[in-house]
């Protein structure tokens, strides 16, 4: 008899509880589409390339990360400035099950080892949430997945929540983050456009490497599962952002060197910055 004298009370009060729930969800939601229209206008007062603002709480909300589009290429050579380049930058979505090995996936290669593929740089993947945004600075172009050179276009992953040395499964594959996307001049070719390359780096939107820890097939619709997670908590975008040598952050620097899963060129590029930080802070200090 008394649970049934508190059930309407308690049915009343979880209405409320999800209403206000609802509404703080909102009032989040609002605020970080303001912080991002107020950083547009300041960088466009500034004269700065306008910087893209991820939401991390639209990430937190996504119910499933898998795979939209499989995409591979084998180098072509095109025309780019009057001369012949070898490229592998072109990727086009394929169906069925792909092979995904330690370097690359099957039917899929890149034509300059020295800065593309290898271990380190197996899979590329791409936010397909990233497109939306393209699509807005690029209305008059036309974006199919892959246009990135990616050869997973993903849903539910951003750089801003994955950290370098997380692990995930994917199909049969097992696959390890280790860094984000700086691009060469091949993307200002699939572009059509060398301007890219700046509005890429501007953005923030670098996308996500990673390495292969276990071989495995992948398709379409595949699930993306989360392994494991490594503890230092370096996100992708913190990298990226550690490239822009004017916001030095000697504590970051000093993580990031720690992240074993980080490419060893890119722990010791970031130690030399953190060495010359030091020395910088030294002379100031002195009289």
């Amino acid at each position: 008899m008394q649970y049934c004298s508190v059930k309407p009370f308690l049915l009343v009060l979880d209405n409320a509880i999800s209403r206000v729930s609802a509404y703080l969800i909102s009032l989040t939601e609002q605020y970080w589409e303001w912080m991002s229209l107020t950083n547009q206008i300041h960088s466009l007062l500034s004269g700065e390339m306008p910087r893209y603002r991820l939401n991390p709480f639209n990430f937190r909300r996504k119910q499933t990360m898998k795979i939209v589009s499989v995409n591979v290429g084998l180098p072509r050579e095109v025309m780019w400035k009057g001369r012949p380049v070898l490229t592998g930058i072109f990727k086009e979505p394929v169906e069925g099950q792909v092979r995904v090995r330690f370097l690359n996936l099957d039917g899929d290669q890149q034509a300059d080892l020295t800065v593309h593929g290898g271990a380190e740089k197996a899979v590329y993947t791409y936010p397909s949430e990233h497109y939306t945004y393209w699509q807005r600075e690029l209305p008059e172009m036309e974006l199919p997945w892959g246009m990135f050179g990616e050869n997973f276009t993903v849903q539910g992953l951003s750089e801003d929540a994955v950290n370098i040395g997380d692990r995930f499964r994917i199909g049969s594959a097992e696959v390890m983050v280790t860094q984000p996307r700086v691009p060469c001049y091949k993307l200002g070719i699939r572009f059509g456009r060398a301007d890219i390359i700046q509005r890429f780096m501007a953005s923030g939107l670098s996308g996500i490497y990673f390495s292969v820890v276990q071989e495995g097939e992948v398709e379409t619709g595949d699930t993306i599962q989360l392994v494991s997670r490594d503890q230092n908590n370096v996100t992708v975008a913190d990298i990226t952002r550690l490239f822009d040598r004017k916001a030095a952050d000697p504590d970051l620097l000093h993580r990031a060197i720690q992240v074993q899963a980080l490419p060893t060129n890119l722990r010791d590029y970031f130690q030399q910055q953190l060495e010359q930080f030091k020395k910088l802070k030294v002379k100031r200090e002195s009289p």
